[in-house]
Protein backbone atom coordinates (compact mmCIF):
# COMPACT_ATOMS: atom_id res chain seq x y z
CA UNK A 1 0.00 0.00 0.00
CA UNK A 2 1.36 3.41 -0.97
CA UNK A 3 0.02 6.75 0.24
CA UNK A 4 -0.16 9.56 -2.30
CA UNK A 5 -1.10 13.22 -2.09
CA UNK A 6 -2.83 14.88 -5.03
CA UNK A 7 -0.42 17.47 -6.42
CA UNK A 8 -2.57 20.64 -6.56
CA UNK A 9 -0.25 22.18 -9.18
CA UNK A 10 -0.95 19.25 -11.50
CA UNK A 11 -4.62 18.50 -10.86
CA UNK A 12 -7.90 19.90 -12.14
CA UNK A 13 -11.57 19.05 -12.25
CA UNK A 14 -13.48 19.87 -15.43
CA UNK A 15 -17.20 19.84 -16.07
CA UNK A 16 -19.39 19.95 -19.15
CA UNK A 17 -23.10 20.84 -19.29
CA UNK A 18 -25.53 21.54 -22.13
CA UNK A 19 -26.40 25.23 -22.64
CA UNK A 20 -29.76 26.18 -24.21
CA UNK A 21 -30.03 22.60 -25.49
CA UNK A 22 -27.61 23.65 -28.25
CA UNK A 23 -23.98 23.28 -27.22
CA UNK A 24 -21.84 22.17 -24.30
CA UNK A 25 -20.27 24.70 -21.99
CA UNK A 26 -17.14 23.63 -20.16
CA UNK A 27 -15.55 24.88 -16.99
CA UNK A 28 -12.82 23.95 -14.59
CA UNK A 29 -12.02 24.03 -10.90
CA UNK A 30 -8.37 24.87 -10.32
CA UNK A 31 -7.98 23.89 -6.66
CA UNK A 32 -8.07 20.13 -6.11
CA UNK A 33 -6.47 18.32 -3.15
CA UNK A 34 -6.67 14.95 -1.46
CA UNK A 35 -5.14 11.65 -0.46
CA UNK A 36 -5.09 8.33 -2.29
CA UNK A 37 -4.09 5.09 -0.57
CA UNK A 38 -3.38 2.76 -3.49
CA UNK A 39 -2.59 -0.94 -3.52
CA UNK A 40 -2.46 -2.16 -7.14
CA UNK A 41 -2.18 -5.78 -5.93
CA UNK A 42 -5.32 -5.41 -3.78
CA UNK A 43 -7.54 -2.60 -5.16
CA UNK A 44 -10.21 -3.31 -2.50
CA UNK A 45 -7.79 -2.02 0.15
CA UNK A 46 -7.41 1.30 -1.71
CA UNK A 47 -9.15 4.54 -0.66
CA UNK A 48 -9.64 8.00 -2.13
CA UNK A 49 -10.50 11.28 -0.42
CA UNK A 50 -10.56 14.49 -2.42
CA UNK A 51 -11.74 18.08 -2.10
CA UNK A 52 -12.37 20.78 -4.70
CA UNK A 53 -12.60 24.46 -3.75
CA UNK A 54 -15.85 25.71 -5.30
CA UNK A 55 -14.64 29.32 -5.53
CA UNK A 56 -11.87 28.16 -7.91
CA UNK A 57 -14.43 27.69 -10.73
CA UNK A 58 -13.56 29.22 -14.12
CA UNK A 59 -15.60 29.10 -17.33
CA UNK A 60 -13.89 31.92 -19.29
CA UNK A 61 -16.90 34.19 -18.62
CA UNK A 62 -16.77 36.30 -15.46
CA UNK A 63 -20.53 36.90 -15.34
CA UNK A 64 -21.26 33.17 -15.67
CA UNK A 65 -18.62 32.36 -13.01
CA UNK A 66 -20.29 34.81 -10.61
CA UNK A 67 -23.69 33.21 -11.26
CA UNK A 68 -22.30 29.68 -10.75
CA UNK A 69 -20.78 30.79 -7.42
CA UNK A 70 -24.15 32.16 -6.26
CA UNK A 71 -26.89 30.39 -4.29
CA UNK A 72 -28.55 29.42 -7.61
CA UNK A 73 -25.78 26.84 -8.10
CA UNK A 74 -22.70 26.18 -5.92
CA UNK A 75 -23.33 28.78 -3.17
CA UNK A 76 -19.59 29.01 -2.52
CA UNK A 77 -19.96 31.12 0.63
CA UNK A 78 -22.05 28.42 2.33
CA UNK A 79 -20.45 25.38 0.64
CA UNK A 80 -16.75 26.10 -0.02
CA UNK A 81 -15.88 22.49 -0.90
CA UNK A 82 -17.00 19.67 -3.13
CA UNK A 83 -15.84 16.44 -1.48
CA UNK A 84 -15.51 12.79 -2.44
CA UNK A 85 -14.85 9.88 -0.08
CA UNK A 86 -14.54 6.37 -1.49
CA UNK A 87 -16.41 3.38 -0.07
CA UNK A 88 -15.30 0.64 -2.47
CA UNK A 89 -12.60 0.21 -5.13
CA UNK A 90 -12.64 -2.58 -7.71
CA UNK A 91 -10.50 -3.32 -10.75
CA UNK A 92 -12.30 -2.79 -14.07
CA UNK A 93 -9.45 -3.74 -16.41
CA UNK A 94 -5.78 -3.01 -16.95
CA UNK A 95 -5.02 0.33 -15.27
CA UNK A 96 -8.73 1.00 -14.68
CA UNK A 97 -10.87 0.99 -11.54
CA UNK A 98 -14.45 1.61 -10.44
CA UNK A 99 -14.43 3.77 -7.32
CA UNK A 100 -17.77 3.94 -5.50
CA UNK A 101 -18.08 6.76 -3.00
CA UNK A 102 -19.96 9.67 -1.53
CA UNK A 103 -19.87 12.90 -3.53
CA UNK A 104 -20.99 16.02 -1.66
CA UNK A 105 -21.92 19.12 -3.66
CA UNK A 106 -23.98 22.07 -2.40
CA UNK A 107 -24.41 20.33 0.96
CA UNK A 108 -26.03 17.24 -0.60
CA UNK A 109 -24.35 13.83 -0.57
CA UNK A 110 -25.05 11.12 -3.15
CA UNK A 111 -23.27 7.91 -4.02
CA UNK A 112 -21.51 7.98 -7.39
CA UNK A 113 -19.17 5.72 -9.32
CA UNK A 114 -15.96 7.24 -10.60
CA UNK A 115 -14.56 5.44 -13.63
CA UNK A 116 -10.82 5.77 -13.03
CA UNK A 117 -8.63 5.10 -16.04
CA UNK A 118 -5.15 5.74 -17.35
CA UNK A 119 -3.59 4.95 -13.97
CA UNK A 120 0.08 5.20 -14.81
CA UNK A 121 2.97 3.25 -13.38
CA UNK A 122 5.10 5.14 -10.90
CA UNK A 123 7.79 7.35 -12.37
CA UNK A 124 10.56 9.31 -10.66
CA UNK A 125 10.44 13.07 -11.21
CA UNK A 126 13.62 15.21 -11.48
CA UNK A 127 13.47 15.92 -7.71
CA UNK A 128 13.40 12.25 -6.68
CA UNK A 129 9.67 11.98 -5.95
CA UNK A 130 7.66 9.00 -7.16
CA UNK A 131 4.53 10.01 -9.09
CA UNK A 132 1.48 8.47 -10.75
CA UNK A 133 -1.29 9.96 -12.83
CA UNK A 134 -4.94 9.09 -13.30
CA UNK A 135 -8.20 10.35 -14.79
CA UNK A 136 -11.62 9.88 -13.16
CA UNK A 137 -14.96 10.44 -14.90
CA UNK A 138 -18.61 10.38 -13.91
CA UNK A 139 -21.95 11.90 -14.89
CA UNK A 140 -24.27 13.44 -12.31
CA UNK A 141 -27.65 15.16 -12.40
CA UNK A 142 -27.16 18.59 -10.81
CA UNK A 143 -30.72 18.55 -9.45
CA UNK A 144 -29.79 15.51 -7.35
CA UNK A 145 -27.45 17.92 -5.52
CA UNK A 146 -30.02 20.67 -4.94
CA UNK A 147 -29.01 22.88 -7.88
CA UNK A 148 -32.42 23.42 -9.43
CA UNK A 149 -32.06 26.85 -11.09
CA UNK A 150 -33.25 27.02 -14.68
CA UNK A 151 -35.06 29.20 -17.21
CA UNK A 152 -37.60 27.85 -19.69
CA UNK A 153 -36.81 28.72 -23.31
CA UNK A 154 -39.40 30.18 -25.66
CA UNK A 155 -38.71 27.45 -28.22
CA UNK A 156 -39.02 24.75 -25.55
CA UNK A 157 -36.48 23.18 -23.27
CA UNK A 158 -34.31 24.88 -20.68
CA UNK A 159 -31.35 27.21 -20.42
CA UNK A 160 -29.12 24.78 -18.45
CA UNK A 161 -28.96 21.02 -18.87
CA UNK A 162 -29.41 18.74 -15.88
CA UNK A 163 -26.67 16.21 -16.70
CA UNK A 164 -23.14 17.29 -15.84
CA UNK A 165 -20.09 15.33 -17.00
CA UNK A 166 -17.19 15.54 -14.55
CA UNK A 167 -13.55 14.71 -15.36
CA UNK A 168 -10.83 14.88 -12.74
CA UNK A 169 -7.19 14.69 -13.82
CA UNK A 170 -4.64 14.19 -11.07
CA UNK A 171 -0.95 13.71 -10.58
CA UNK A 172 -0.13 11.91 -7.34
CA UNK A 173 3.06 12.17 -5.25
CA UNK A 174 3.97 9.15 -3.12
CA UNK A 175 4.53 10.05 0.50
CA UNK A 176 7.55 8.75 2.45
Amino acid sequence: MSIYQIDPAHASAQFKVRHMMIANVKGEFHKVSGTVNFDPANPAASTVEAAIETASIRTRDEQRDTHLKSSDFLDVEKFPLITFKSKKVTSSGAGSFAVVGDLTIHGVTNEVILDVEDVTEEAKDPWGNMRRGATAKTRINRKDFGMNFNVALEAGGFLVGEDVDLTIDVELIRQA
